[in-house]
């Protein structure tokens, strides 16, 4: 069960109201590396969790905090919407419509950067959305479950580093101190979860659960002649400067290899025929259905009253 405390986690108001950045500030909550998405994704991870008890505890624990987080930005988004003007627009956007106009770009596009999200005004009252600062609703297939602990909190390491920086530059586009201070808790926060989740693929390694590749198995499965080339498909030799490059694999199971002109082992491509029924290319126009094939007919049959 959950309970909700009145109280939030870490809260400081804006000194005042602010409905471009309420727009911006949306992304933090229902985009795909918002608050909405980890808040999620931790929190199924947990509840499928089979594994040791205390990583299925963790995921709840930080799971739980999240919908703390939703919170805290639902908040400070209602508090930028309040007493702000429906028509809002920042006066430096007049300049940069000129501009727009004279440099060739499309006015509108300059007008809604700089403008308030309408659906604030006509769709929640002035409240948060679980949406993204475009408008586009939060999305479920953004998180990611799938049983395997390894590679579950490789995903939570990548989405806390993304929000990370989102949450950084959004404490880079105000002056306001309250905004700025109420971000600067987040960050921490998401510094944090960086840390839990290296440390937790530490602790997965050390107690034998997982190996570097997931799952074992693939390196049964995979044919390992071309499990450790590093394949220079693009111009340039640069990349073979790399650690990937050279020297043992990570896993400790091969030796890096730099092939600097990968060859494909495939044949050319061969693709069946069309059926004539469906009226496609051949490679032959003899090939090609005429029309004769005599169409399905549906026998229909009259019922008398």
């Amino acid at each position: 069960m959950f309970y909700h405390n009145k109280r939030l986690q870490y809260f400081t108001p804006p000194e005042k109201p602010d409905p471009v950045y309420a727009k911006k500030m949306q992304e933090l909550i229902g985009g795909s590396f918002g608050e909405m998405t980890v808040m999620m994704q931790y929190l199924f991870q947990g509840w499928n969790c089979r594994g040791p008890a205390k990583y299925r505890d963790m995921l709840l624990d930080i799971g739980t905090e999240e919908i703390g987080h939703v919170e805290m930005l639902a908040t400070m988004i209602a508090h930028l919407l309040d007493k702000a003007p429906i028509k809002y627009q920042e006066d430096g956007a007049k300049d940069a419509v000129v501009g727009a106009v004279m440099g060739g770009s499309n006015p509108r596009d300059v007008i809604m950067a700089a403008a308030m999200n309408p659906q604030h005004a006509i769709v929640s009252g002035l409240g948060a959305m679980p949406a993204d600062s475009v408008g586009f609703p939060w999305n479920g297939r953004f998180i990611v479950a799938s049983g395997n602990l390894l590679a579950d909190f490789r995903s939570n390491l990548h989405a806390e580093s993304q929000g990370l920086m989102q949450a950084v530059r959004l404490y880079e586009m105000t002056d306001d101190p309250g905004v700025k201070d109420h971000l600067s808790f987040m960050i921490a926060r998401d510094t944090m979860h960086q840390n839990q989740w290296l440390a937790a693929i530490e602790d997965l390694k050390s107690e034998g659960f997982e190996d570097t590749v997931v799952p074992r198995v693939a390196y049964e499965y995979g044919k390992n002649e071309f499990a450790y080339q590093f394949w220079n498909n693009s111009e340039g030799e640069e990349s073979a400067e790399g650690r990937w490059a050279k020297g043992p694999s990570m896993d400790g199971k091969g030796e890096f290899q730099y092939v600097a002109n990968p060859q494909p082992v495939g044949p050319e491509p061969n693709p069946p025929q069309p059926d004539p029924r469906l009226h496609g290319t051949p490679k032959d126009p003899q090939a090609q259905s005429n029309g004769s094939t005599a169409p399905t007919v549906i026998e229909r049959k009259t019922i008398s009253s």
